[in-house]
């Protein structure tokens, strides 16, 4: 039996990445370098700056025809890194391990000084202090002009870190082996806000020139103008066409008897990084199809008097295409919590059993994380923070509530999401769940476990995925990709707030049955993929 089901709310996120919607990253236009190894860049107002590692020379370049307005002898041998204070160039040498401030009129060394890391590789101007990123101690330091001294420093968001520039209070920093961007948050310890799509596979140089990120490629020989304007556009990119089937089984092995069973099947619909084709096909055919108090559909089957180890199977199939999906959130464009709908907050700030949002535990672990905090993004990030540090997974027994997950400080997926969404409401940040059946490994693959993460709702924004189990990793691109993005890997079936009617705090399936005298019940479920033709 197949089931028609739709969510329109959310089917009208889905947008396709064109050069009609403007998206941070995307390539508005490019330059030739006029050398043939590309490092740094810097715009000082009218020119573009390039420093090439070949030819020991540093070029300004018209921005729109790429004309070359001006060259002259770079200060050392092996200049990585560029960056523009107002008046002079800052010009990093990798080979000598210095840093040298130069006049662009004359090319004369006005100022220098040795870099307190080994090889740094790019730098930025923030207007008072000069920034540097050195991939071989996987360090960005803030440093004195005087003498070089460090002033703050934090980990980089990977350990292939190139590229460096500021802007809006943020640094861009490229990676030269994963291809990305990232957008680093100073003020919070480095935090990787997001990422972007590198134009080409070496980037090495960044700059700002107004809204405009642009990038020198080590390897194309091209200097990139990327967009950083947000339209709300959500980014996706087509990954792969699976089926996936996912078998319940039901058995009472006795003595006594089972009166009824009831079973319930979560049913999937299209969302931004599923695209279900065809419908849910059910064997055999659900009972009735059932909406629960969080508009999840359910598709329901009942049982009387099952036999004694009789296997009582259903399976759901569903084939779709499945995208890689992510979402930008700029924390200066969030709004404020006062800017939450009403409808929102009614059903999403509300204390459930798992949560326990008045538990002393739970206030106390949002006054340490929150602090004074009042943008909701850093309010929800600080609670990120704060779980990553404190919990650590484990997969066993069962799912407790979110004070006793902090307090023994482990958990599952689903104990992590427990704790998250219990602080985030806590906080005022309306948050939910989603559940999924995951692609382990290859397109040919068995799931036995499954996966539950959150969402938060950020005014301005609507509701981003957060996993906050996903995202409790040591590197901080890692920890950014838990945010706002969602991979080609999962099938969301279930989204709620709290407890449903029918699948109680379960995802994906849920079972309820009378017994007579004793019984011995056994039930699994697993989610099988292939690749669809």
């Amino acid at each position: 039996m197949r089931i028609r089901t739709s969510i329109a709310a959310v089917i009208t996120l889905l947008m396709v990445t064109s050069a009609v919607h403007a998206y941070p990253g995307a390539i508005l236009d490019s330059l030739n370098t006029p050398g043939s190894a590309p490092t740094g860049l810097a715009f000082d107002g009218k020119s573009i700056w390039v420093a090439d590692r070949l030819s020991d020379s540093l070029y300004a370049l018209d921005p729109v025809s790429g004309k070359v307005l001006k060259s002259m002898p770079a200060p050392g041998y092996i200049i990585t890194g560029l960056a523009w204070d107002g008046e002079a160039l800052w010009c990093v040498d990798i080979g000598e391990n210095k840093i040298y401030r130069v006049n662009p009129e004359t090319g004369l060394t006005l100022h220098s000084f040795d870099s307190p890391m080994p090889m740094p590789a790019d730098a930025a101007w923030d207007g008072e202090y000069l920034w540097i990123v050195d991939p071989s101690s996987d360090l960005i330091a803030k440093l004195s002009i005087d003498d070089g001294t460090t002033v703050v420093e934090f980990k980089a968001p990977s350990d292939n870190s190139t590229g460096l520039t500021w802007w809006n209070g943020y640094l861009w920093c490229g990676d030269r082996v994963e291809d990305r961007i990232y957008l680093i948050a100073p003020d919070h310890d480095g935090e990787v806000v997001l990422s972007l799509d590198a134009p080409a596979p070496h980037v090495q140089g960044l700059a700002m020139m107004g809204d405009k990120l642009y990038a020198a490629d080590y390897q194309t020989d091209r200097v990139y103008s990327l967009s950083t304007k947000d339209d709300g556009t959500l980014l996706r990119k087509f990954g792969r066409k699976l089926t996936m089937k996912l078998f319940y089984e039901f058995r009472n092995y006795g003595p006594g008897s089972v009166p009824e069973l009831d079973a319930y099947i979560a049913i999937p619909s299209s969302l931004p990084n599923q695209e279900l084709i065809g419908e849910p096909l059910f064997e055999p055919a659900p009972d009735e199809i059932l909406q629960d108090r969080w508009d999840q559909p359910v598709a329901h089957f009942h049982y009387e008097n099952p036999g004694l180890a009789e296997r009582n199977r259903i399976t759901l199939t569903q084939t779709a295409n499945f995208y890689n999906a992510r979402q930008f959130v700029y924390p200066h464009n969030v709004g404020a919590l006062k800017e939450i709908p009403k409808d929102v907050r009614k059903l999403y700030l509300v204390d459930e059993d798992k949560y326990r949002i008045n538990d002393p535990i739970i206030q106390k672990a949002v006054k340490e994380a929150v602090g004074d905090e009042t943008n909701p993004y850093w309010m929800m990030r600080n609670i990120h923070k704060y779980i990553r540090d404190r919990l650590y997974y484990e997969l066993a027994g069962g799912w407790n509530v979110a004070p006793r997950v902090l307090e023994r400080g482990n958990g599952s997926c689903s104990e992590y999401t427990f704790v998250f969404i219990s602080m985030c409401r806590a906080a005022g940040i309306p948050a939910r769940y989603v559940g999924s059946v995951v692609v382990r490994g290859d397109d040919a693959s068995t799931d036995l476990y499954f996966h539950r993460w959150s969402q938060v709702y950020l005014p301005g924004y609507g509701w981003i995925h957060v996993d906050p189990q996903g995202g409790d990793k040591d590197s901080p691109a890692k920890v950014a990709e838990s945010i706002g993005t969602l991979s080609d890997r999962f099938l969301i079936t279930t989204a709620g707030g709290g407890a449903s009617e029918y699948l109680g705090w379960g995802y994906n399936y849920e079972e309820h049955w009378t017994g007579q005298g004793p019984v011995k019940i056994h039930t699994e479920a697993v989610g099988e993929w292939s690749p669809a033709e």
